[in-house]
């Protein structure tokens, strides 16, 4: 077998993966490419970014917590469903029984959590934007804020109480976020 890389000439190391695009097609001859392992960017100051943009990190948030907000709300509308079914109900009236209260639930969770999570985003973004550092501290402050605007109209009781239940569920998914990286194998 003839093995052609494109490129340079040089052997590949350790930042370099050998790609064969025509692997699945059973062909004699093999032509491998020097692929790097490690992001490639437009910009060099965009290699300094070890963070996701403001806007990324936006959709990336808020979309994660809808969906987990839809997922957690179809399965409490699916216990609702199965709560609510009476010994007489059809099948059909059953199954759509279920549907609507999971469909229903979903979106009304979804929604709710999803605007969290969007709360969250943008004061995460502006307190790395503010002090310039991207660190547990900066996650603990969002999730203080996040939990403060969110019962901020039910008085300033529930809403220190809600700032600091925020604060440390932030600083716990952090810290697993951590123990995640160091102990988890990829």
């Amino acid at each position: 077998m003839a093995h052609h890389a494109t490129g340079s000439d040089r052997e590949p190391d350790s930042n370099d993966r050998l790609y064969n695009p025509y692997q699945d097609l059973n062909l004699p001859i093999q032509t491998l490419y020097k692929l790097p392992t490690s992001p490639e960017f437009l910009f060099s100051e965009e290699s300094l970014h070890q963070r996701r943009s403001w806007g990324e990190n936006l959709t990336f948030y808020t979309g994660t917590s809808y969906l987990a907000g839809s997922v957690a709300g179809a399965g409490a509308g699916l216990f609702s469903a199965f709560k609510s079914m009476e010994a007489g109900d059809t099948l059909k009236l059953k199954v759509n029984r279920i549907l609507n209260s999971s469909g229903h639930s979903g979106r009304t969770w979804g929604n709710r959590v999803g605007v969290i999570g969007l709360i969250y985003a943008g004061l995460e973004s502006g307190v790395v934007a503010a002090t310039d550092r991207d660190d547990v501290w900066s996650s603990v402050a969002a999730g203080l804020g996040t939990g403060a605007v969110c019962r901020a109209a039910r008085g300033v009781r529930s809403a220190a109480v809600a700032g600091a239940l925020g604060g440390l569920a932030a600083g716990v998914a952090v810290a697993a976020k951590q123990a995640a990286k160091r102990y988890v194998p990829i």
